[in-house]
């Protein structure tokens, strides 16, 4: 019997310019894999997509819960748009929700990814970066305090993406989003914590 993982995002979960293989979720089910646990992957998530929009993805396409583990990846659009840090946590709080919900209602199989810093990449060259890294840290930390209250998981993949100042391998060909390179990392961050989850 396969454990059913539920991925939920936009474009930095659905792996914008990268194979499906390289997408984070399916990088993580294959470590996983790896260590004996098969893991079937279902992914909702679009490029582009604010915290309204995944909700409205999300009740376009069937879930059958309970999944054994469920990821949350969403806030970079609602930062790109300029929306509210206001709006973003009640968006937040009731997709983290809905998350803990197809977890069985237990927040401990849901794990929280933090929004990469999109400000480093090629696309924002002319952009304030500094800026655009106040305001992810800022939506960040949204994101982690309503983790930890709901008690879900939480991985800081933040300081990876800055990574990519000194090293380009890690934005895709877009220019904007992760490689695959930078996937692995991610992967790698969620490893154990997926396995706590799974075993």
């Amino acid at each position: 019997m396969s454990l059913r993982y539920l991925a939920l995002g936009d474009s930095y979960t659905i792996g914008e310019s990268v194979e499906e293989a390289d997408r984070f979720p399916n990088q993580l089910a294959a470590l996983l894999k790896g260590q004996g646990l098969p893991v079937e992957v279902t992914i909702i998530a679009r490029t582009g997509w604010t915290t309204d929009e995944l909700w409205q993805g999300i009740q376009a396409q069937t879930v059958n819960p309970p999944y054994d583990m469920v990821s949350l990846l969403i806030g970079v659009n609602n930062q790109y748009r300029g929306r509210s840090i206001d709006e973003y946590r009640e968006g937040f709080v009731f997709l983290l929700n809905k998350a803990i919900e197809y977890a069985g209602g237990d927040g401990k199989r849901v794990i929280v990814f933090s929004i990469p810093d999109w400000g480093v990449t090629p696309f924002a060259i002319g952009r304030n970066s500094t800026q655009i890294a106040s305001e992810i840290d800022a939506f960040n930390q949204v994101n982690l305090e309503e983790a930890q209250k709901a008690g879900a998981h939480y991985v800081d993949v933040t300081p990876i993406s800055r990574e990519a100042v000194n090293d380009p391998a890690l934005i895709a060909g877009d220019g904007l989003h992760p490689s695959g390179k930078m996937y692995t990392e991610w992967a790698k961050s969620a490893l154990p914590l997926a396995l706590d989850i799974l075993k």
